[in-house]
């Protein structure tokens, strides 16, 4: 309750759409140090004064560790989310991840060998793993029907936004020689971390107290979120510089393709939006495997012409990564899941996804050197395989409020929801339109009623 002597007005005077403005810049604040953090260490790895300080050099099996720790933290993180979330809250959850993700973040500027480095990147881990199981549920929670899809579209953007940067940051130091090319770009994340903190504690000092630090993980990209600038040097036989400047180039695409999603989300819907992109992911990962096939024959002779068109559909792929899969897999946990179940969900969900990062971010080095290939052979079924699993798996949710998507599960028990019209329209189903307005008109009655109550009590 707002203090009676204080002259401040509630919701320090935003409402409607300004406050929701306000809302998505507190989300973007941390989604951006989230970007940048994911997309750092894949620049940092291929660095030739971090792989001698930390004794790394040829050990890819040992680098695969050092790099896939960070989402065993992250996966641990997202379990005590699970755990404390609805004690601390939303707000207190988030502050705290920032605050252990800023103890990470100095661990990793400041190792000198293997063990401290691992340590640094569990611990930022964990609380990446808190904000990412927390923020896209508060921001799910405070936005409208009509804007929720939008709204984590544009959040992701600005995780895009990070995750170029540090791209074009490790390019750019690349060079110069010694710590600094590696040590400065870990620090630079330090920064955004304060700066994150000192959002929240901006926003929390005023009353609407609405902001949520959102993070957000690229499900399912991490084959080349974290490794691209390794795939273009060990698949394609690229320099160390030229498959940097191509990973840099290649964020700006990445980054201008989630732009795409911000009007057509609610337009097309989850469903036939991750549909096609599957599609299209596989594909591109079809033609990358075909492609690469060649470029390893000794025997075959325009091999440069190859590898340079493989590039290519690297590229296209993270088009087609942008415009669905990088932003609705986050959203969907918060919308299909219940308010009573919302916060165990959801750090399910985000545990899980964890899970398999560190599963595909620990193999794919070793799975480089060990397959050639054959290894995006992998790859190219997951994304064919997604396409029948969303068609008669997952129901629609554009264009509904939380409760019309309560509703459904509670109405439909069957797992099937490909013949229901309910569950595969982007349109807002017509009874739930008129569910809502006799809920409307059935309160209007009521209030009207104890109008009429109150004023003969008065008279």
């Amino acid at each position: 309750m707002p203090d009676p002597s204080s002259t401040r007005k509630p919701y320090f005077g935003l409402k409607g759409g300004w406050l929701t403005f306000w809302i998505t810049i507190a989300c973007a604040t941390d989604m951006t140090l989230f970007g940048y953090d994911q997309g750092v260490f894949g620049g940092v790895i291929v660095t030739e004064d971090f792989l001698d300080v930390l004794h790394l050099d040829g050990k890819t099996s040992i680098i695969s560790t050092v790099t896939a720790v960070y989402d065993v933290g992250c996966f641990f993180g997202a379990i005590a989310s699970m755990i404390l979330g609805e004690k601390l809250g939303r707000k207190k959850s988030i502050l705290w991840g920032t605050i252990i993700m800023s103890i990470g973040a100095i661990l990793q500027i400041a190792a000198y060998g293997v063990p401290q480095m691992i340590v640094g990147r569990i611990v930022a881990g964990i609380g990446n793993g808190i904000n990412t199981a927390t923020a896209p549920m508060w921001q799910g929670e405070t936005s409208q029907a009509k804007w929720r899809g939008k709204l984590v579209v544009i959040e992701l953007i600005m995780c895009i936004a990070g995750y170029s940067l540090s791209t074009w940051m490790t390019f750019a130091f690349s060079f110069l020689s010694g710590p600094v090319t590696w040590r400065f770009p870990l620090a630079f994340q330090f920064h955004t971390t304060i700066t994150a903190a000192v959002q929240y504690e901006r926003e929390n000092s005023i009353p609407w107290r609405a902001g949520s630090q959102a993070m957000q993980q690229l499900a399912g990209i991490n084959v080349t979120s974290y490794y691209l600038t390794t795939l273009l040097i060990e698949s394609v036989g690229l320099s160390n510089r030229l498959a940097r400047l191509l990973t840099a180039c290649n964020s700006i695409s990445y980054l201008l393709s989630g732009i795409f999603a911000i009007p057509n989300i609610e337009r097309f819907g989850r469903r036939q939006i991750l549909m096609i992109c599957s599609l299209g992911q596989g594909i591109c990962y079809l033609l990358i495997t075909v492609l690469i096939r060649f470029n390893e024959m000794e025997e075959y002779g325009p091999k440069q012409k190859v590898a340079s068109a493989s590039v290519a559909f690297f590229f296209c792929y993270y088009l087609f990564f942008g415009c669905g899969f990088q932003g609705i897999p986050w959203l969907l946990p918060v919308e299909l899941n219940s308010l009573s179940m919302r916060t165990k969900g959801v750090s399910m969900a985000t545990a899980t996804n964890w899970a398999f990062n560190f599963m595909v971010v620990e193999i794919t080095p070793i799975g480089i050197k060990a397959l050639g290939w054959k290894f995006y052979i992998i790859w190219t079924v997951f994304n064919f395989s997604f396409i029948p699993l969303i068609y008669f798996f997952y129901p629609e949710t554009a264009n509904r409020s939380l409760e019309d998507i309560d509703r459904f599960f509670i109405e439909n028990k069957g797992l099937l929801i490909n013949r229901n019209p309910d569950a595969t329209s982007a349109n807002r189903p017509t009874r739930y339109i008129e569910c809502e307005l006799d809920i409307m008109n059935a309160q209007d009655k009521a209030d009207a009623v104890h109008m009429e109550i109150v004023a003969e009590g008065n008279a």
